[in-house]
């Protein structure tokens, strides 16, 4: 009999296929944060542009996101998880030959409606064909490193090309981005491989769909069924602890460049920063990862949020001198990866019902990211060494207030017996 293990070995390439989708969301995010000054400068945008580009794009990934059940009931999941690395590759590539801010705001809103689109399929893909939920949940929590991988490639081929003139630089990275989404949309559509785990998971689904004919809505399932205090108490939890999450994570993912060259950085010394920083990053989503499935993970949990306060506090109380600001971001994204978006995931798959959870957590994605989009637009002002803080301060009070939401969901999991606090 095949085991589990061996049974996500074979299913690992579809978890890869699905994880590109995870390094063009991020690589997006990163790509335009870590060439926005580059953008600025060749193409002549002003400050409150800029924020507009940066918004337009957590805008269309938002609703991307909340899209993404409709367009895979509506396309087909398999169809969807197919085709839409061709419609990011389009986006991406009207950004390459961008002339004006215009053409470029229209390329990264096509980018991102794709890029928010296919994140929640890729994640729905991989659970409609995995043969069963704990290898299900191995290979969706295996595709968070390749989150990580994004931001670490951006930042690299944004550090590269930092010297070039103009716009050439810019337009080079979303030229990769664009090269790796057709890559993934041919992968996707002729794999044999994939085609014979889609079959077998579509046979795999009609049985349960056989066992759980519930056509009750989510939001039901919440507020009127027989549950509803156990699950609105997960869902004001995690949503609580995400959008105060995200909102700093936005900041930092979106305009960690451009608060670096506003420090006098040059963009070769931001970019590489980037590359540093977001290594250690990618080291703490490592770390995550081993303990993501036992009670070890409260333990990183409250050190993260430590690390991640402790990063905000010190620099609202420091000076506006550019290591300060270096030796800040690191420790927050040491902290940010170890008590993030990866537990976030891991909550809401385990703290809801298998058939809502895809739903909720795209309730949650979507109102998040036009938090963080609204956000964006007044971002670049609040990030300048004038302000920036006071902006430190507020952030510190929303990591404090997602840590205390956080330890709320870990009682609520403690309480319903999902997982015990380690000996």
């Amino acid at each position: 009999m095949v085991n589990d293990k061996e049974l996500f070995q074979k299913y690992r390439p579809l978890a890869v296929a699905a994880g590109i989708g995870s390094i063009l969301g991020s690589g997006v995010i990163v790509g335009l944060s870590s060439t926005i000054t580059v953008w600025q400068s060749g193409l002549g945008m002003t400050n409150a542009q800029v924020g507009i580009i940066s918004a337009a794009l957590t805008f269309a990934i938002a609703i991307g996101g909340m899209l993404s059940g409709s367009v895979s009931k509506n396309i087909g999941l398999v169809k969807s998880f197919n085709w839409l690395n061709l419609i990011y590759a389009i986006g991406a590539l009207i950004c390459v030959f961008a002339p004006n801010y215009m053409v470029l705001l229209l390329g990264v809103i096509v980018t991102g409606l794709a890029s928010g689109a296919d994140l929640p399929i890729s994640l729905t893909i991989i659970s409609h064909d995995a043969p069963n939920e704990k290898v299900s949940a191995s290979l969706v929590s295996s595709t968070q490193i390749y989150w990580q991988i994004g931001i670490f490639i951006s930042y690299i081929c944004s550090f590269v090309v930092s010297k070039m003139s103009g716009a050439a630089g810019a337009r080079i990275v979303f030229g990769l981005l664009a090269v790796i989404a057709i890559i993934a949309w041919l992968w996707r559509t002729n794999s044999k491989t994939f085609r014979e785990f889609h079959e077998e998971g579509n046979k795999y689904q009609n049985v349960v769909s056989e066992n759980t004919k519930s056509n009750d809505s989510v939001i039901k399932q919440l507020f009127m069924g027989t549950n509803k205090s156990r699950y609105m108490g997960f869902f004001l939890g995690i949503f609580i602890f995400y959008i105060c999450w995200n909102l700093l994570a936005n900041t930092f993912g979106q305009f960690q460049t451009f608060t670096l060259v506003q420090a006098h950085a040059s963009q070769t010394f931001a970019t590489g920063a980037g590359i540093v920083l977001n290594f250690v990053g990618l080291i703490a989503v490592w770390l995550f990862s081993s303990v993501a499935s036992s009670p070890n993970r409260n333990r990183f949990f409250i050190v993260g949020m430590i690390i991640q306060a402790a990063a905000m506090f010190g620099l609202a109380i420091s000076n506006s001198a550019l290591w300060p600001i270096v030796i800040a971001i690191g420790c927050y994204n040491m902290g940010n990866n170890i008590a993030g978006e990866a537990i976030y995931k891991v909550w809401t798959q385990e703290s809801f019902p298998v058939e809502t959870r895809a739903s909720i957590q795209g309730m949650m994605n979507g109102i998040s990211r036009f938090a963080c989009g609204l956000f964006a637009f007044v971002t670049p002002a609040l990030v300048v060494p004038s302000m920036i803080r006071y902006t430190m301060y507020a952030f510190t009070g929303l990591v404090i207030v997602a840590f205390i939401a956080g330890i709320f969901v870990i009682r609520l999991q403690k309480k319903y017996g999902i997982i015990q606090d380690a000996d």
